[in-house]
């Protein structure tokens, strides 16, 4: 009797679909735990594996289309499913050896890339996506086969070309504009001199990972932070639900992370009962997940507050927006040696802006400020953290 494959259940905020790509065709077998379709969200690309062995008899819904929560995609005959052939086990050995993230996968099928010519760069040297896109312009000579989503301009005489919006990025674009439309948002400033930070981290880098395998960086000390401003000044981890105000006594960080389809804000959970090597340890884990397209939809919901540090791709300042229904985000930037009055002497530090947006809706000026300032305080005197003081 012919069964129904559908959307399954991804996450409590997703309420639809879209079908990437189908990994096999109407008629052809397939064993249980084969994948069949790669499904794209706003969130995540996730990938739908067989319940059991069958044969697909009918694809429903076709490559590209939207589909609710819940809806029928496929219809599959129970069965024996496929005998893989030497030619598909040598494949499949290859495949386990070097995983590839879905993005990746596709785009090296839709150029016919030899996946064993390109150099992976992510963990464990697993190629993703980026290597793809090196590999092909460095393999190409005169005009690069490039993907539309990172075309430029030749000498062809072409000045324009339109790409359809991916469903990340429009989900991307509703949630920015609505952020703006919803919230009264603003943005606080000030300086902070990491000077102090630099020291303990080049003083204890070697022992710090020697006992507990991760790097020390700059966001175990910026969430430590952020932590102690949010116990201080509670309205910036609070949010409007309703006409209620609700306050929270838990300290669920967003971290935003650059990955391959964009950026993502996987949360690390209660970090105000982490320390430094916890918090160090679960953002590297995480960020691997995004890198490598396995992160899960549990680990990107629920955050109270954000981090983000366009520094790591240059920026000196900005004005990071809202993470909806989020009340308040952190915007770290680039450090600089700049000039610094210090005890009326001008002195060279390690200095980065950093800024606070806010919904003014629940957050007063005067506490945003008081809140950056409680930050500045804690990196510029990271003993403050340990004392609490």
């Amino acid at each position: 009797m012919a069964q129904e494959i559908t959307v399954p259940q991804i996450g409590e905020s997703i309420t639809e679909a879209t079908l990437a790509a189908w990994r096999i065709n109407e008629g052809d077998a397939f064993n249980g735990g084969d994948i069949l379709v790669e499904l794209e969200t706003d969130k995540i690309t996730m990938e739908l594996p067989a319940p059991e062995s069958g044969t697909l008899t009918k694809i429903i819904r076709n490559t590209g289309e939207t589909v609710p929560i819940g809806e029928i995609i496929a219809s599959y005959e129970p069965g024996e499913g496929k005998n893989p052939s030497p030619e598909g086990l040598q494949e499949s050995e290859t495949t386990a050896n070097r995983p590839l993230p879905p993005g990746a996968k596709r785009m090296a099928e839709e150029h016919n890339v030899d996946l064993s010519s390109v150099k992976g760069t992510g963990r464990g040297e697993q190629i993703r996506k980026e290597d793809i896109v090196h590999h092909l312009e460095k393999s190409s000579s005169a005009s690069p086969a490039l993907p539309p989503s990172i075309s430029r301009s030749t000498d062809s005489g072409e000045r324009e070309k339109i790409v359809p919006m991916t469903r990340l990025r429009q989900k991307i674009a509703e949630r920015l504009v609505e952020a703006q439309q919803t919230a009264a948002i603003l943005t606080t400033f000030n300086e902070v001199d990491l000077s102090n930070v630099m020291k303990i981290r080049s003083r204890y880098k070697e022992s710090f990972k020697e006992k507990h395998g991760s790097s020390l960086g700059f966001m175990s000390f910026f969430t430590k932070a952020s932590v102690e401003a949010l116990k201080e000044f509670p309205a910036v981890n609070a949010e409007i639900r309703g006409m209620d105000l609700v306050y929270k006594n838990y300290y669920d960080i967003g971290v935003a992370v650059g990955g391959p389809r964009g950026l993502v804000v996987p949360v690390v959970r209660n970090a105000d009962l982490l320390s430094f090597a916890d918090i160090e340890k679960e953002i590297a884990r995480l960020a691997g997940k995004v890198n490598d397209g396995s992160i899960g939809i549990e680990e990107l919901q629920g955050g109270t507050f954000t981090i983000s540090n366009g520094g790591v791709y240059g920026s000196l300042m900005s004005t990071p927006i809202l993470n909806p229904p989020q009340s308040g985000i952190l915007g770290m930037h680039s450090i600089q040696k700049r000039p610094v009055a210090v005890n009326d002497e001008v002195v060279i530090r390690p200095m980065m802006y950093i800024a606070l947006s806010y919904d003014h809706r629940i957050v007063d000026g005067k506490e945003a400020v008081s809140f950056l300032l409680k930050v500045k305080q804690c990196i510029e005197d990271p003993e403050r953290m340990l004392l609490d003081i």
